[in-house]
């Protein structure tokens, strides 16, 4: 049943512009279908718990997920968010996916389910091409991959983002309590803090980026880079997925002289402290290894399992984005089979790669340059009984996804650059103990701070991936079973659950004097290429 929250502060508030006009638009207005006494304005309410009080979460995200009816199962980053929502009670708060033509309404669609209330507002289709589909997957993504080359810079859409992050706070203050504590989520959010503190917000307000943060020389390529750093800035807590990350949003800080290190982790920008650490995020490692069993069964994994006779298998997962170095991947496995004439029809290479972004005219060009590549190796390294990649352009069900990996003889995750990935995790805690899997890894992955007992190489070195490629199809069983039971014990310990729990826990209690060390496994320097020898 939806219905409208009402704000929860007796005090007078500052009346709230009408962002979404901004640089487009004239003139203000305050946010309507709410009450309002004479003499009054509307604002965020103060931050002052009364004793005794639970404080409610409030977590900020791009998508949200509203109950549905049919609906897909959300993935583990959203079940873990959820169950800490439905702890104290919470509102989910974001973009509901919708575009419309006219003008959206700053008042947000609210349901209920239970003790969590989910609120979304639709975006308009300016709305959605400046902010989301120009300034954050245009200017903020590449910059954040240490793509250059790549990034777009138009005035109009960085206008846009800025101007929908205002309009999200406008709709987002009048749903807050005194005491809630508000979790933000990604890169499309930067500069949401800053605008709720315009409105008078005390909240704890913490952040979350979920891709890699980049070293000033890379990062000051960011338009309005001052601007951004000064949003993020407006947090309590800045979270981010490796200590690395930690280190280059520290050092812009220092040296765009915004920022003084005032203890350790903490930084003192413009009168406010905020707090920055590493919290690499996990997967619910336990249930993924259970689904993985059972998936075992699942029909289309029993179909490949016959279709690969006594071949080995190779396995790739990637949403369709030059970040993942998909094409370099495949480049390294037509080198492993052109060095390597013994494993040809013993091996096959299945890589899934849903489509993404299709309506972005880069995107279209790599999936065709993709399904070319592949269509190039099959050609001439295959032969008329043996494909040697099976290349995937859908996208494949969380029960035989997992069932793949399992059945899998070598996972190979290796981005050019990516804040975790998970793949890597959860192909991992989807091995059979007895028999595992063994795991080649890109070094520019976050995952690999933890799981540095894969086959860590660097995705630009063909060769060396094509090494490692043969020296993991010939790995030795009690090695494989070391390798897996370290990195399988670090998942065990550093679950979603954990992360949330650590996150919170940090964001929650401002007289935290500095941050938890990181996680077993989270290492300070980038991890190193192992030797890979054929």
């Amino acid at each position: 049943m939806a219905h409208k929250q009402e704000i929860l502060s007796d005090a007078p508030q500052p009346a709230i512009p009408s962002a979404r006009k901004g640089a487009r638009g004239q003139g203000s207005s305050p946010i309507k279908g709410s009450p309002r006494t004479k003499g009054a304005s509307r604002s965020a309410p103060k931050a002052k718990p009364s004793p005794g009080s639970r404080q409610r979460l409030v977590v900020v995200s791009n998508r949200v997920p509203v109950p549905k009816e049919g609906s897909a199962k959300a993935g583990g980053l959203a079940v873990a968010l959820e169950g800490a929502l439905k702890r104290s009670g919470g509102l989910w708060f974001g973009w509901s996916g919708n575009i419309v033509d006219e003008e959206a309404s700053e008042k947000p669609e609210v349901v209920q389910a239970g003790n969590i209330t989910f609120a979304v507002v639709d975006l308009s289709k300016q709305d959605h091409d400046e902010y989301y589909a120009g300034f954050a997957n245009r200017a903020l993504w590449p910059v954040c991959h240490y793509r250059l080359d790549l990034v777009q810079i138009d005035r109009s859409d960085t206008e846009g983002y800025f101007r929908v992050n205002r309009a999200f706070a406008a709709s987002l203050a009048p749903l807050l309590r005194p005491d809630d504590i508000i979790w933000v989520h990604d890169y499309h959010f930067i500069p949401l803090a800053s605008e709720l503190r315009k409105l008078g917000c005390k909240n704890r307000i913490g952040f979350f980026l979920h891709i890699p943060w980049p070293p000033y020389e890379v990062a000051s390529a960011l338009p309005a880079y001052e601007r951004l750093l000064r949003g993020l800035s407006a947090y309590d807590v800045a979270g981010f997925h490796t200590p690395q990350d930690v280190e280059n949003f520290q050092q812009c800080l220092v040296r765009e002289g915004m920022g003084e290190a005032v203890g350790p982790g903490e930084y003192q920008v413009d009168g406010r402290r905020i707090r920055t650490g590493a919290f690499p995020v996990g997967i619910d490692t336990e249930a993924f290894a259970r689904a993985a069993i059972r998936g075992e069964s699942n029909a289309l994994v029993r179909r490949t399992r016959a279709s690969l006779g006594e071949r080995d298998l190779i396995i790739g997962v990637d949403r369709l984005d030059y970040s993942k170095g998909v094409k370099q991947r495949i480049e390294s496995f037509s080198c492993f089979l052109k060095s390597n004439p013994a494993f040809h029809n013993r091996v096959t290479y299945i890589q899934i790669t849903p489509k993404s972004r299709s309506e972005v005219p880069e995107y279209k060009r790599m999936q065709h340059e993709i399904a070319e590549q592949a269509g190039w190796t099959n050609g001439n390294l295959g032969e008329v009984d043996w494909t040697p990649i099976r290349y995937v352009n859908r996208t494949v069900g969380h029960a035989a996804l997992a069932g793949l990996y399992r059945m899998s003889q070598v996972g190979l995750v290796t981005p050019l650059r990516d804040g975790m990935n998970l793949v890597a995790k959860e192909f991992v805690a989807a091995q059979p103990p007895e028999d595992p899997g063994v795991l080649i890894l890109s070094r520019f992955a976050g995952a690999a701070h933890e799981l540095n007992c894969a086959l860590v190489v660097n995705p630009y070195d063909t060769e060396a991936c094509a090494a490692a490629i043969a020296r993991a199809l010939q790995m030795p069983l009690r090695e494989r079973q070391e390798r897996w039971t370290t990195m399988m014990e670090r998942l065990r310990t550093n679950t979603v659950e954990a992360w949330c729990r650590q996150f919170l826990d940090c964001l929650a209690d401002p007289a935290t004097d500095a941050m938890e060390p990181p996680p077993e496994g989270a290492r300070s320097g980038a991890p190193q290429p192992q030797a890979a020898p054929a």
